[in-house]
């Protein structure tokens, strides 16, 4: 699994004129599956996620996990974080997990940052055409692969 983490300030998801997902401080994580992702992934990276300290603590240093200032999360679906671009000028997708392996482990995930955040997640909707604003605190932005542990 290959997540792109922005903190932000407010960020919503809109599909067909209709907001789905809206919230204020707290991370915007685009998730991307591939085949062989597994629950040890998923467990990985949604520890990661709700510990990671990229917010401020009151000496502006970042120090707070999203855990800490209570704040909030959009998951939403990215098969083209797994773009392959090395040969010619349009992507494949090929890496990307299909429909069928990657519902179930995009909702496993979701349910997971759920139970290690103690609340709701808000999400966009799997394979649909979103429209994604945010405004990016910082800008913060992280990429996390749990392919690569280092």
């Amino acid at each position: 699994m290959k997540v792109v983490i922005q903190r932000v300030s407010k960020a919503s998801v809109t599909i067909e004129g209709h907001k789905v997902a809206s919230i204020n401080k707290g991370l915007l994580v685009l998730l991307g599956i591939v085949n062989e992702d597994a629950q040890e992934d998923i467990d990985w990276l949604s520890k990661k996620i709700v510990n990671l300290r990229v917010f401020e603590d009151e000496n502006e240093v970042m120090n707070k996990s999203l855990l800490d200032i209570e704040g909030d999360i959009i998951v939403v679906s990215q098969f083209t974080l797994h773009a392959a671009t090395k040969k010619g000028n349009r992507p494949s997708y090929i890496k990307a997990a299909k429909p069928d392996i990657a519902i179930p482990l995009y909702e496993a995930f979701v349910k997971k940052i759920e139970t290690d955040l103690g609340k709701t997640v808000q999400t966009g909707e799997f394979g649909a055409d979103m429209k994604v604003e945010l405004l990016n605190d910082g800008p913060v932005t992280i990429i996390i692969d749990s392919k690569n542990k280092e």
